[in-house]
This record gives structure tokens, C-alpha cells and sequence, in this order.
């Protein structure tokens, strides 16, 4: 790091301070001093931890601690009565109080290239993960919190550690990434500073009984916001609120930086795509729902194995590939697709048995073999790894929802929706709705939720399906006859066979009416 506060720099890398570009030496000790009261310029310093920090808890005695400071305040011109940027607490400690800013660290000189090679966090991360990386700063108060003021860090931090559960996203330690405090947070700073693709920046304000907070994640390369949302509540429901609002985050994240890696990635030559970019432009084909597209994906993913056949995720986006094949039967023969998707779900499990996606992988490869409550559990797994993981939760709706539990659908659904209003699944959420409600009876919100589910962007022709049968079962014909037409405009060939092979019921009630229903329009 290199820290500048008015005409000097330290630069923590070389071991100098420099003060207009001349170089000033300090005896050791000195400069260690310096380096922790200028890295947390944001507290007080204890005597104690100085001595820890500077003398490893050997037994000195205050007038060697002050003989430091007197000597670290004559290297930057201060004193003890100005205390310009060296501020005594009295019976406490010392705290730099000087404007810091943190730069880039300094380029080294290339040897083999006689060239100025960068020797920034970017590409040390980058080389050493290849994975998305994110940084949460610490929020920004706006003015004045009280006893509130606290969730400023507290919020950030317990971010830093729901995050770092997610295995393909590369998380900053608090410890750095809480040394960029407001004002000093310009995300093109700290991207090259920290090796980070993004930054998550907030502020929060307290407006009488209500707290508001507001939060951004910018990509650091050209520091534009991708995402951003703002909540509201009362401040008595701060640890509500403080859920809700890591919950919605982690989520907005898990769309949000994988959208933006795939756009990336498309500018990039297919020959220069490393393992993590291949891998998350097959997700973005994956999610189009269309056999072409499942057939680039299938290629991507393949590719991200080639480049690193230890990427778990590379083999659940290829499982997940040949679940859709079989699933929505791109092929003649579902048999070699249903095989595949056990095979690569089962090699993702085995090369990361906590990734969630993994565990979801092979959670579906049991769903297409018509065995869902095999399949439950490990859905059940992905999302007791990643409480915040809308697809998992939204699957596992899907296979209680197919067996007839009725109850624990809803709130999985609900809960889904509210992580991810914009998730590409959205679709098969309101299927699952509709279904739900169909089972329970309630006809009318069933329908409703059918015809939504079936034109929200991206439902296949399966869930034209769905509200074909639940509006004809409602007695809704004329609509229930406009869904039976565009499915034979979509698939001519489909029949209520294919239905069930995808949607496995157990024989039953439901399953009666459907296929009672299906009949009614040819199918």
C-alpha cells in the first residue's frame, strides 16, 4: 500500500516515507509506528496494542512508547503541542488524525521486458483465484446516528462473512477492506489497490424513528454502478431490517456479478477466455431456454473443464445442461442427457461437496430420474450452505410442491421471489405458485398465477403447459384454448407423456385432474 496524507507518501511496500519525493529515514520502530497509526487512522491506538504491535508484548515503559511519538512527530514536522497529525488521548492512546489517502502500490521494473510490469492486487488476485472478486467497504453515515452508529460497520462485516460462504466469489478480508473508509472510496482506487473486479458501497441515515439505508456494487474498472437498492424501516426493527437486507444483497449478487462476468466475457476472443469467463457465458446461454442456446452453454462449460478440470462449478453448469435437455427434451433419446446430468452433478459434488449449486446439481439429476425425494435432500443441502440461494430454494418449492407438500412450498416461493424479483427462474417461481394453489384448491389464484408464470421472459413451452390445464380445470376455456395454441405453435409434437416425464407427480388426485385436463385440449 502506498498512503498519502498531505506531502507525504508511505509506501509500505519499499519501507520509506517520502515527503515531496525525497526520501526521510526512520529507525525501525519508528516507522512500524507510523505504518499502524496511519493503517487505522480511523480508531485510537492503545498504548497497549502498540507495545504488541511494536515491542511484542515485551515489558517497556511509557517513556519509551513516548520517546517513539516524539520522535515519529519531528519526522512529519508536528509536535506535541500543534499535534497536527499525531493527536495524544490522554490515558488512552494516540490516533493519527491527518487526511489519508490510499494509492495504487508502485510498479516494479521487469527485468526480462525492461519495462514497468504493475504490481497492484488485480492481477495478483486474478492469477491466484480467476474468480470474480468483490470488496465491502465500511458504510457511510449521513448525519448523525446516535446510538445507531454502529450498524455503519456492523452491517459491512456480517456482509464480509454471509459472502465469503459463497464459493465462487473471492471475498476481501475486513481487515483491508476496512482501511478505505468514507470519504475516501473511489472504486477505481481500490480495484487496483485491492485486485478487485467489485466494490459494495452504503450509506445509512437515521431520520427520527427510521433507518435508511442505501447500497451500491460498482465494478471497478471503469467504476460503474451495476445494482443498487435502498431500504427503509424502523430503527426499533434494526436486526429485521439487518436480515432482510443481507438476504436481498447476497442474492442481488449471486444475478448481478455472474450478468455482468458473461458480458465481459462476450467481448472477449474465444481464444484469450480463461476457465471462469467460459464458464459464465455458459450460464448466460443456459438461461436463454432454448435448444441453441443449451447447445452453447453445453460447449462453454465444456471448454471451463478443458481450461481447469478441478472447476466444481463448470461441472454443475454442465450437468445443469443436459438436465435441460432431458427436461424439456431437445432430443428424441432424454436417456444419455438424464445419464450425463447425474454423471457431471455427481463429479461437481465430489471436487466441492459446499458449494450450493453443486448440491442443487445433483438435487435436479434425481428430480429428472423421477426420484424427487432422493432429490429433496440434497436441494435441502444447497440451501442450508447458502441460506440466501433463490434457484435452490425455488427447486426445492418445485419438488415438495410435485409430492404434495403443500405447506412448505409457499413460504420457499415467497421467500424466493422477494431474493430475486429479476431471477431468470422468476418464471418457474409463479409456476410453482400456480401449481401450489392448484393443489390447495384455489382455482382462481392458481390461474392467475399460471397466465403470469407463462408470459414472464423466459418460460418454456412446458409452463404454457401448466396454464393450459389449470385454466381449463378453472373453467377458464377460451383462455386455457389461447395457451393450448401457442403450445403447438412451440412444440407441435408435445404430448402429456412428456409433461409428466419432466413434471414426475405420483399418481394421485392432482395428477388426475392435470391429465384430465391436458386430454381436454389434445394433449
Amino acid at each position: 500500500m502506498i498512503y498519502r496524507f498531505e506531502e507525504f507518501e508511505l509506501d509500505t511496500l519499499k519501507v520509506e516515507l517520502r515527503r515531496s519525493g525525497e526520501t526521510h529515514s526512520l529507525e525501525p520502530q519508528v516507522f512500524a509506528l507510523l505504518c499502524l497509526l496511519v493503517e487505522n487512522a480511523d480508531r485510537l491506538v492503545s498504548k497497549d496494542e502498540i507495545v504488541e504491535k511494536i515491542w511484542d508484548s515485551r515489558i517497556v515503559s511509557d517513556s519509551a512508547v513516548a520517546s517513539r511519538i516524539k520522535s515519529l512527530r519531528a519526522a512529519l514536522g508536528d509536535n506535541g503541542k500543534t499535534q497536527r497529525l499525531i493527536r495524544t488521548m490522554h490515558g488512552q492512546g494516540f490516533r493519527f488524525v491527518g487526511n489519508v489517502r490510499i494509492a495504487t502500490a508502485t510498479p516494479r521494473h521487469d527485468e526480462t521486458s525492461g519495462r514497468d510490469a504493475p504490481t497492484n492486487g488485480r492481477s495478483a488476485i486474478n492469477d491466484l483465484s480467476g474468480k470474480p472478486s468483490i470488496a465491502v467497504l465500511p458504510f457511510r453515515l449521513v448525519g448523525v446516528a446516535g446510538a445507531h452508529a454502529g450498524v455503519a460497520d456492523a452491517l459491512p462485516d456480517e456482509l464480509i462473512t454471509v459472502l465469503a460462504r459463497l464459493r465462487w466469489l473471492f471475498v476481501i478480508a475486513r481487515g483491508t477492506a476496512f482501511k478505505f473508509r468514507p470519504p475516501e472510496q473511489d472504486v477505481i482506487t481500490i480495484g487496483n489497490a485491492l485486485g478487485v473486479g467489485y466494490c459494495l458501497t452504503g450509506a445509512i441515515e437515521v431520520v427520527g424513528e427510521t433507518i435508511i439505508v442505501a447500497v451500491e456494487l460498482a465494478e471497478t474498472k471503469r467504476g460503474g454502478v451495476i445494482w443498487g437498492e435502498r431500504f427503509k424501516g424502523k430503527i426499533d426493527d434494526i436486526h429485521t431490517i439487518r436480515e432482510e437486507i443481507i438476504m436481498a444483497i447476497v442474492a442481488a449478487l449471486e444475478i448481478n456479478i455472474p450478468m455482468n462476468e458473461a458480458n465481459a466475457a462476450r467481448l472477449k476472443s474465444p481464444d484469450r477466455l480463461d476457465a471462469w469467463s467460459a464458464y459464465h457465458l455458459g450460464v448466460h446461454h443456459l438461461h436463454r431456454f432454448n435448444a441453441r442456446d443449451n447447445e452453447a452453454a453445453l460447449v462453454m462449460f465444456e471448454k471451463a473443464i478443458g481450461l481447469d478440470p478441478s472447476f466444481a462449478r463448470a461441472h454443475a453448469g454442465l450437468s445443469s445442461a443436459h438436465f435441460q435437455n432431458a427436461f424439456l427434451r431437445y432430443k428424441p433419446d432424454r436417456t444419455t442427457d438424464t445419464l450425463a446430468a447425474r454423471r457431471y452433478a455427481e463429479r461437481s459434488v465430489e471436487l466441492d461437496p459446499l458449494d450450493p449449486m453443486a448440491n442443487f446439481a445433483m438435487g435436479r439429476a434425481y428430480w429428472i430420474e423421477n426420484d424427487i425425494p432422493a432429490g429433496i435432500g440434497w436441494l435441502d443441502r444447497s440451501v442450508s450452505l447458502s441460506p440466501n440461494y433463490a434457484q435452490g430454494i425455488y427447486a426445492r418449492a418445485w419438488a415438495n410442491t410435485i409430492i404434495d407438500n403443500l405447506d412448505a412450498p409457499r413460504s420457499d416461493i415467497d421467500l424466493a421471489l422477494s431474493l430475486s424479483p429479476l431471477d431468470p427462474f422468476r418464471y418457474a417461481m409463479l409456476g410453482v405458485r400456480g401449481l401450489n394453489y392448484f393443489a390447495d384448491g384455489d382455482l382462481t389464484a392458481a390461474a392467475r398465477w399460471a397466465d403470469e408464470s407463462a408470459r414472464a421472459p423466459g418460460a418454456h413451452v412446458l409452463i404454457a403447459a401448466i396454464a393450459v390445464a389449470i385454466n381449463a380445470v378453472a373453467g377458464n376455456d377460451e383462455q386455457a384454448q389461447r395457451w393450448a395454441d401457442n403450445v403447438r405453435r412451440r412444440n407441435p409434437e408435445l404430448r402429456q407423456a412428456h409433461f409428466f416425464e419432466a413434471f414426475p407427480y405420483p399418481e394421485g388426485e392432482t395428477r388426475r385432474r392435470l391429465s384430465t385436463a391436458l386430454a381436454q385440449y389434445g394433449f
